[in-house]
């Protein structure tokens, strides 16, 4: 039962993070005025650069003490505040300060209720739980975008103010349905996200692919929502219903791509659909206001393909004993992407609009083709990594014995 209740957490503790998108201009020189497109780009990546900082230290907590549910709840306190604070009147430096707590807030409590999901599912269901979790965060950024703008659509800073009002009503709930899983045997030996990927290099692979679509992600939050509203010109509610026809695809779809990955090679699957992903990216600076919507419909579609085959090859390949570890390095590489993808955009457009009219299109093309490139220069070790689930068992079999003899 905890499944469902974690998905429903998950879902909804995502509903303001995407709702401040389709606000942005709003939020940044609609308060601050003569803010240059570096500094709006700032607000978004503030709040992952808290979450580069934190992620890494309630693993550690996490898997030291195995108390998971005592440590969701201060991080739901935390975001309460920190969102709340977000609607008072600050020095834009201060107001960014408050972004950065509650990305530090936010990402510990993504972290554990994900690998609460972890804990609690059943043998042989791993590809099932994760999809679950996926698709219940994926639908929250879904559903958040198009709330945020009709909530934010005559003041952009009721979308913070009914964030925080959701975070209260998150935490209460979370006090009295989530549960710990049982008490595992073992020893409570923590290790860092680092040392859990140089334990066990394969993790490098969903690592890799975390870092490159979440720095999509973080491009497509901030720098494409802008290109929305200032190139094309599109209202609050548009630019909401433009992430709803990526985000509601995806988000529908990661479930059954969970399940799929029992049955399919999960890299094979997070290859094709990166690398799909990677070409619709390319195209949106090329095509029309009538049909962006289209293209991101598409582009949400191969999405899915991806983002649940890497939690489970995540999930797969993390230790019993060091899950929230495996999974906090996860999402510091998702979150480390995510803080640079506004950056790395604000920085593109001002580097093309030296060169040519439009710096737009040549930006996508060279976002989408970090997921290309990405794809390709990790074919070889995904190839490699096939060769060894499918060579026989006799030829894996010394490799597999070697441990027992060395203890």
């Amino acid at each position: 039962m905890q499944l469902p209740i974690l998905a429903f957490l998950l879902y909804t503790l995502m509903l303001p993070v995407t709702g401040m998108v389709p606000v942005l201009d709003g939020l940044t020189v609609g308060r601050y005025p003569g803010l240059s497109e570096f500094d709006q780009h700032l607000f978004m990546s503030a709040n992952m650069f808290g979450a580069l900082l934190c992620v890494p230290v309630v693993g550690l907590l996490s898997d030291a003490l195995r108390r998971r549910r005592a440590l969701i709840l201060a991080a739901l306190i935390l975001n309460t505040l920190t969102l709340h604070a977000l609607t008072l009147e600050w020095p834009y430096g201060l107001y960014l300060g408050w972004r950065f707590l509650e990305g530090c807030a936010h990402i510990s409590a993504l972290t554990l209720l994900m690998t609460l999901g972890v804990d609690h599912a059943r043998a042989g269901g791993l590809g099932g739980a994760m999809g679950l979790m996926g698709a219940a965060v994926s639908l929250g950024v879904a559903s958040g975008a198009p709330l945020g703008g009709l909530v934010g659509g005559e003041d952009a800073l009721r979308v913070p103010q009914f964030g925080a009002g959701l975070m209260l009503a998150l935490t209460l709930s979370a006090a009295v349905l989530v549960r710990d899983p049982p008490h595992q045997e073992g020893r409570n030996e923590a290790h860092s996200p680092l040392r859990s990927l140089l334990m066990n290099r394969r993790l490098l692979v969903p690592y890799v692919f975390a870092f490159a679509d979440r720095l999509t992600v973080g491009f497509i939050v901030s720098t494409m929502s802008l290109y929305l509203s200032g190139i094309l010109g599109m209202s609050p509610g548009r630019i909401g219903l433009v992430m709803a026809a990526f985000l509601i695809p995806f988000s529908l779809l990661t479930y059954p791509a969970g399940l799929l990955s029992k049955r399919w090679n999960a890299f094979t699957m997070m290859l094709a659909g990166s690398f799909l992903y990677g070409v619709v990216l390319m195209m949106v600076g090329f095509v029309p206001a009538s049909g962006i919507v289209w293209l991101m419909l598409a582009g949400g579609v191969v999405a899915a393909l991806m983002y649940a085959p890497s939690l489970v090859l995540t999930a797969r390949l993390a230790g019993p004993a060091h899950k929230a570890s495996a999974m906090s390095g996860f999402h510091f590489a998702g979150s480390l992407g995510f803080a640079l993808g506004p950056l790395l955009g604000g920085g593109l457009v001002s580097f093309f609009a030296v060169a040519v009219a439009d710096p737009y299109p040549a930006t996508f093309v060279v976002v989408g083709s970090i997921e290309v490139l990405c794809v390709l220069a990790l074919l070889p070790v995904i190839r490699s990594q096939e060769r060894k689930e499918h060579a026989p068992p006799e030829s894996r079999r010394p490799s597999s014995q070697a441990s027992p003899q060395a203890s």
